[in-house]
């Protein structure tokens, strides 16, 4: 089956360049809309191009239709301002990509307070924004496509990015979340953690490896996740054409009488509360709540 986005609009977030580049591409090619929206600023967050027009220009002369956004993601009314732009030019925002983002890496004993609340903001709380822009309209018109942007060091660390970090684990809470509340509205919120030379990573990556690690070898993924059919809470991960599934894990865990209810105790049963034969994947927080009456009841 072949999937089309004909009659859809979608905003990415960040698509001047790399991967959300990529992404507006490929989404206009299969017949999407695409609102093209980057500050246009270096990958530390500084100042300002005409990335996104290009990118604009490059889907018209395809045959494409987009429209370019200079709104920053870390302000509220910006965001508010592009959503309303795509809907006054188009009646609608079915798809969002929160892709922006910004790198200011140094070990957590160098990095100032600044340089870790800056890359939260720009990351975490400016998917928050673009999202909340587009979360009543796709409420209202029961169907919303959104994917977040965490990343390898979110999901399992890396040195010297404890800013980057904690922001994108953030993100793969929020989708937890926010795919709960969008379930009876058909807004499906996933959460992918791409792998791929570009701008961001060209210090990370060696020049031999930026082809096998291409932002053409992730979009695949990322237009499945925003697609009609996409599934809804998933952690995708996709690299040099390879996809990966990532999951948040629970052990059955052990119910300590109330004398083994101390640090000595907890640490006599670590084998046991560590075992993971039996781990389940929660759906939503308050299984975990359930798995304790479970074991308390002696289930």
């Amino acid at each position: 089956m072949t999937i089309d986005f004909t009659g859809r609009v979608a905003v990415v977030t960040g698509a001047g360049g790399g991967l959300g580049r990529e992404y507006a591409i490929q989404l206009a090619r299969r017949g999407a809309k695409v609102v093209v929206n980057d500050l246009g600023g270096s990958r530390d967050g500084t100042g300002h191009s005409d990335a996104a027009a290009k990118v604009v220009a490059e889907i018209e002369a395809a045959g494409g239709e987009a429209i370019a956004d200079g709104g920053s993601v870390t302000e509220y009314a910006q965001m508010e301002a592009m959503v309303a732009r795509a809907k006054d030019r188009w009646g609608q925002i079915d798809i969002l990509i929160n892709n922006a983002g910004v790198l200011r890496d140094k070990s957590f004993a160098k990095m100032s307070p600044e340089d870790f609340a800056f890359v939260v903001d720009v990351h975490l709380n400016g998917s928050a924004n673009a999202t909340k822009a587009v979360w009543e309209m796709m409420r209202q018109q029961a169907y919303g496509r959104i994917l977040m942007t965490a990343s390898s060091t979110g999901l399992f660390g890396n040195f010297g990015q404890a800013n980057y970090g904690a922001a994108k684990l953030g993100l793969a809470g929020l989708t937890k979340t926010l795919a709960i509340e969008g379930a009876k509205y058909d807004i499906r919120v996933n959460t992918l953690a791409p792998t791929a030379a570009t701008r961001m990573t060209e210090d990370i990556f060696p020049e031999a490896m930026h082809a096998l690690f291409s932002p053409e070898s992730v979009a695949p993924a990322a237009l499945y996740l925003v697609s009609h059919d996409a599934p809804t809470n998933m952690i995708m991960g996709a690299g040099a054409g390879v996809y990966q599934a990532a999951y948040v894990t629970l052990t059955q865990g052990v119910a300590l009488p109330a004398d083994q209810q101390t640090p000595e105790g907890v640490a006599a049963a670590i084998d046991r509360i560590t075992d993971r034969t039996g781990e389940i994947v929660p759906q939503s927080g308050a299984e975990q709540a359930g798995t304790i009456l479970k074991l308390l009841q002696g289930g």
